[in-house]
């Protein structure tokens, strides 16, 4: 995973767009074995993308687009660590502007996107209540074993 910016939100903490499987709190708590205070959020100029062969998305940078998540409020550095090694090098954490549904304010936060914008991969929108099931299936599994990246993920994730 590689860094670009900070991401930071008040005194210590950090703020998250997140868009695909951090969207399923059963995932969220899995990682951080809490679920922290969100707020719903839109990304504009970026497209979500489906992976072929994977339960978790991709976004991208793509003007007149945007991407529905939400902001996961007050993350620790520590926590922001497990994100990291959560998305592996396949992600840059990258600041950026999203607005708030609920406020209609913008805020500054940290998001992962694609490393690879030429990914042959990269196809179609990505939904999240098609993956839903997939992801809750692994949420489960990893559950019941200490989280590992390669054990979370299997040989879909290449890890090192």
């Amino acid at each position: 995973m590689s860094v670009k910016l900070n991401c930071v939100g008040g005194g210590e903490t950090h703020n998250v767009f997140v868009y695909g499987s951090l969207l399923a709190d059963e995932v969220v708590h899995t990682l951080l074995k809490r679920v922290p205070p969100t707020a719903p959020a839109i990304l504009h100029d970026y497209h979500r993308f489906k992976i072929k062969g994977r339960v978790y998305p991709a976004i991208l940078p793509v003007q007149n687009n945007k991407v529905n998540g939400r902001v996961l409020l007050g993350i620790s550095g520590v926590e922001l660590d497990i994100l990291d090694e959560f998305e592996d090098v396949e992600y840059t954490r990258t600041d950026v502007e999203v607005s708030l549904k609920d406020k209609s304010e913008k805020l500054q936060v940290c998001a992962y996107v694609w490393s690879n914008p030429n990914d042959p991969n990269l196809n179609a929108e990505w939904d999240f209540e098609v993956s839903n099931h997939a992801i809750f299936l692994i949420s489960i599994f990893s559950s019941q074993n200490q989280y590992n990246s390669q054990m979370f993920w299997g040989q879909k994730r290449n890890i090192k």
